[in-house]
């Protein structure tokens, strides 16, 4: 199966959120990827249900939604009503994921699970055929346009070997520092979707550097 793209609108030019969510509709990109921080459990903020419904309204592909957030719980249903398609939320932010998971799926969304940098993937062995999607942090959260934690690429095995050996079929997407030079060597450790923000609206052509995160060439790990 052909990996997905998923450009982070939080790098886009909000002052023409209309244009750049339209660009993306004609790129070979797959969803759009719509971070969420509040503040609190990351040192940032970005938008809320105001844009998150402006994009929606003119998008034409899945909105992938990751809540860097406290008490993810309270807002499950708000943000399905705003459009999500996809609902990731922080390991880190959960006391109880399986619920939250599936309070996620309850209301006909995919369910994700995001891990910061420090968070071993062997945290999930226990709910792994519960999650739709892992979220891999490649960076710390917060902020775009960090530069990518190549211990990223060990943790994209592992999950990719803890996920055939437990027989489950979640998605494994890198969010952070994904670039054109390393998106081959991260579709070949395992990765299904590579979220891509600055590498994309900060390019000359954003279509084609999305077609460009959309080929894979032969890239040895070794």
């Amino acid at each position: 199966m052909s990996h997905y793209v998923a450009p982070s609108m939080l790098s886009a030019d909000f002052a023409n959120l209309q244009r750049d969510t339209e660009m993306i509709n004609r790129s070979e990109a797959d969803w759009f990827h719509i971070d969420i921080m509040d503040g609190v459990f990351v040192p940032n903020i970005s938008f809320g249900f105001p844009v998150m419904k402006s994009i929606k309204k003119y998008a034409s592909k899945p909105l992938d939604v990751h809540l860097m957030i406290v008490d993810p719980d309270r807002y499950i249903q708000t943000f399905r009503d705003a459009g999500a398609d996809v609902l990731t939320v922080h390991y880190e932010a959960c006391t109880h994921l399986h619920r939250t998971l599936h309070a996620i799926k309850q209301s006909g969304m995919l369910a994700g699970v995001a891990l910061n940098p420090h968070t071993p993937v062997h945290f999930l062995d226990d709910i792994l055929t519960d999650i739709d999607l892992v979220c891999v942090m490649s960076v710390n959260p917060g902020f775009g346009g960090q530069s990518f934690i190549d211990n990223t690429f060990r943790k994209v095995q592992d999950l990719s070997t803890m996920r055939q050996q437990s027989g489950a079929s979640f998605r494994i997407e890198i969010d952070g520092g994904v670039t054109l030079e390393n998106s081959s060597a991260l579709v070949a450790a395992g990765a299904d979707v590579l979220v891509a923000g600055s590498t994309v609206f900060k390019s000359q052509d954003p279509i084609q550097t999305i077609a460009g995160l959309k080929k894979v060439h032969n890239t040895s790990l070794a």
